[in-house]
């Protein structure tokens, strides 16, 4: 069965199609956190890349959510949502799986590397915005900090155990080799979705609608809420600083604090550690805190640790220093993450979901590739610990918006939208929100 009673009376994991949701992101985020290490060691070891071409990478990687993250919210909503993250799987699985080919043949170049980065961010923007659009499909909304609390889980897993194991693999068979892990994960996933018994209705097309009036349609109802603009300036600006430690991160710890592709992997398993717990404790802490208070509080206590990054020195000292900022960093935005992720899906009109979390990634995501080339020309530079310094400074004053924000004097979030974008209190709706004592509450709008 697909319908949502299991859902309504257990909780999500009662779902099948929902654990197969889940076990497709578990297979893809293991192999994406794979890659994480390992593609930009290839740069590193394999082609000797300078700090500012690894930074390259890292903004290609990144640069679809600006060349294609507003239409793609369009077009997704255009279309049935499964089939589409589907084909996207498939196109990241044989584009990582083009960098072990070229190297066999000897014809490995930074251009590739760029031209998988940036078509692998492609597919991802697609992906992203059908997977955060189809979730309100299998789920009821009650039940969607549950679900997006599971997803977390399974994507801060894979941020544990990933990196250890990626960089275990390129110690063990190369960098350009280890990536075939990425391509297996991607090729599971399209599997596991393929299994989804829920039946997906085509969307219904607008008389006469045109790409750039739905897209305009997406902008407006994003900006014409004083919340998302908020959490979406917000978002855009802890992103990035995120894009600058992620160019960053690889030669600081490689080539500063001295660690193999072995030691990489587990300073980087350590530091999402504070994720995983971040995405297990998300629903308790929402529920005791309020769900507002935690989209404030998730940032502004955890931010100071990132200032641990910049003095991280050479050997074992520096590398635990760095873990534990990224440790406490990520348990803050995970918890973030899981709260403005369910709030997005809860207060939106159906039709619009697509090109609302499309909008938002663009305006959240958009930053990546920027935030990249800034860190890259950073540590080329003045170093890569001026680069992190930078970096933390950024970390501190992501808070400010909501700090300027109503968001300040709230506990918890208002009630969703209807059809017509109206608040459904003001039409004598009462506001759905959960007693004190519940796990799951109405959620708000880095990862996330």
């Amino acid at each position: 069965m697909s319908d949502t009673s299991g859902a309504a009376s257990g909780g999500p994991m009662r779902l099948r199609d929902f654990r197969l949701l889940l076990a497709g992101a578990a297979t893809g985020q293991f192999g994406a956190q794979v890659t994480l290490v390992a593609l930009p060691l290839v740069a590193v070891l394999v082609l000797d890349a300078p700090a500012f071409q690894v930074g390259l990478l890292t903004a290609a990687e990144t640069a679809a959510f600006l060349l294609v993250g507003l239409p793609a919210g369009a077009l997704t909503d255009r279309m049935r949502k499964r089939p589409l993250m589907i084909r996207a799987d498939l196109v990241r699985a044989v584009a990582m799986a083009s960098i072990p080919a070229a190297a066999l043949g000897g014809v490995l170049t930074m251009a590739q590397l760029y031209v998988v980065a940036l078509v692998t961010g492609v597919a991802t923007v697609f992906f992203d915005v059908a997977h955060q659009s189809y979730l309100p499909q299998i789920l009821p909304r009650d039940q969607l900090v549950a679900g997006n609390g599971a997803l977390e889980t399974v994507r801060s897993t894979a941020h544990v155990t990933g990196p250890g194991i990626g960089g275990g693999l390129v110690q063990l068979v190369g960098a350009q080799f280890a990536v075939v892990v990425d391509a297996v994960g991607y090729v599971l996933s399209a599997l596991f979705l393929l299994r989804i018994d829920k039946t997906e209705e085509a969307p219904e097309r607008t008389a006469g609608g045109s790409l750039g009036k739905e897209i305009g349609e997406g902008v407006r109802f994003i900006f014409g809420h004083p919340l998302l603009r908020v959490i979406a300036l917000t978002t855009g600006l802890a992103n990035f600083c995120t894009a600058v430690l992620m160019a960053t991160q690889t030669v600081h710890l490689v080539r500063v604090v001295g660690l193999e592709a072995g030691g990489l992997g587990l300073v980087l398993s350590a530091s999402a550690v504070g994720g995983l717990l971040g995405a297990l404790a998300a629903g308790r802490i929402a529920a005791r805190l309020g769900q507002a208070r935690v989209i404030l509080l998730s940032l502004l206590v955890t931010g100071p640790f990132a200032l641990l990054w910049p003095l991280s020195g050479h050997g074992v000292a520096g590398a635990v220093l760095f873990a534990a900022g990224s440790a406490v960093v990520s348990f803050g935005a995970v918890v973030y993450n899981v709260a403005q992720v369910s709030f997005r899906q809860g207060m939106c009109p159906p039709r619009l979901l697509g090109r609302m979390n499309a909008t938002l990634r663009f305006l959240m995501w958009g930053t990546l590739p920027l935030g990249a080339l800034l860190g890259g020309a950073l540590a080329q530079s003045y170093g890569s610990r001026t680069a992190l310094a930078w970096c933390a400074v950024g970390i501190l004053a992501v808070p400010l918006p909501l700090l300027l924000s109503p968001l300040r004097r709230m506990r918890d979030l208002p009630a969703p939208q209807d059809e017509d974008g109206a608040d459904a209190a003001a039409h004598g709706t009462p506001r759905d929100t959960a007693p004190a004592e519940s796990d799951e509450r109405p959620a708000p709008t880095p990862a996330g």
